[in-house]
């Protein structure tokens, strides 16, 4: 058996994905990026190694996405995150149309065509308002767990309005709040939907199609995929490894690369892929 291998270095955790030929999810590993990015895309590969139990040699093809793509010594090639993100949520959920990746560093919202290929796209590159690092801001001040804030977010009866969504000025926001005897909840009920409105604006500049499948870390949290619920009017696709899908679409790169050598021609399969190793 042969396999590809998807690595996506983020600022905060490296992600690796390995497919085999039939595009089946046979592993994922997830490491903390730490200091040395170069390292990162080595540590990651090994563990998608241990955790398959395949050899080095049986990995034919290895590419590289996310901020350090490039510092990745195993890769044989780089694809950006936007169209990783997009293949991959694809291949997880035939029918997307649009993908709303949210990471603690940038939102991208990205327009898919039928095949999976990125057909448009806008994205926050300049700040880091509105992303998940605006949400740890949050979680800090408050002195709460960064995985409890969405949670707890729901239980809210009267979400605030928050004045602004800079990571800098989030501290004052909140602690002005707090003064005025503002329930926790309907604070961070305020902070997601101040994300969600601004997350709004990149998606409308692409255009809403279904569906909509929301990816990257901050999708794990249950309130700011609430928050955008409601401000789409629709469900948003969400799979339970939503940080992983730039990782496989990165693998499903790698993969088009061993399958060429070989000559093989797999059809895309009309049902959505699974994480087979769980």
């Amino acid at each position: 058996m042969e396999y590809a291998a998807g690595i996506d270095v983020g600022s905060t955790q490296t992600k690796a994905v390995l497919v085999d030929t039939a595009r089946a999810i046979v592993a994922h590993a997830l490491i903390d990026t730490g200091a040395n990015v170069k390292r990162a895309g080595q540590r990651a590969l090994d563990a998608l190694i241990a955790h398959a139990g395949v050899g080095r040699e049986d990995i034919k093809y290895v590419v590289g996405t996310g901020y350090g793509r490039y510092k990745i010594e195993a890769g044989d090639a780089q694809v950006t995150e936007i169209s990783c993100h997009a293949r991959g949520a694809h291949l997880l959920f035939p029918s997307t149309r649009t993908v709303i990746d949210m990471g603690g560093q940038d939102t991208k919202a990205i327009k898919v065509g039928a095949d999976g290929d990125v057909v448009d796209f806008c994205m926050n590159d300049k700040c880091a308002a509105g992303t998940g690092r605006f949400l740890a801001g949050a979680a800090d001040v408050l002195g709460l767990a960064l995985d409890d804030i969405g949670e707890l977010s729901l239980r809210a009866t009267k979400p605030v309005r928050m004045t602004s969504v800079c990571t800098v000025f989030v501290e004052s926001d909140i602690l002005s709040h707090l003064a005025h005897n503002k329930k926790v909840e309907d604070i961070l009920a305020g902070v997601h939907e101040a994300i969600a409105s601004r997350t709004m604006g990149l998606v409308r500049r692409v255009g809403v199609e279904p569906e909509v499948t929301f990816t990257g870390g901050v999708a794990r949290n249950i309130g700011m995929v609430r928050a955008l619920e409601a401000k789409l009017g629709t469900t948003l696709n969400r799979s339970a490894e939503s940080h992983f899908t730039g990782a496989l679409g990165a693998a499903l790169f790698a993969l088009d690369n061993v399958l060429a050598a070989q000559r093989v021609v797999v059809p895309v399969p009309p049902e959505p892929a699974v994480w087979r190793d769980e």
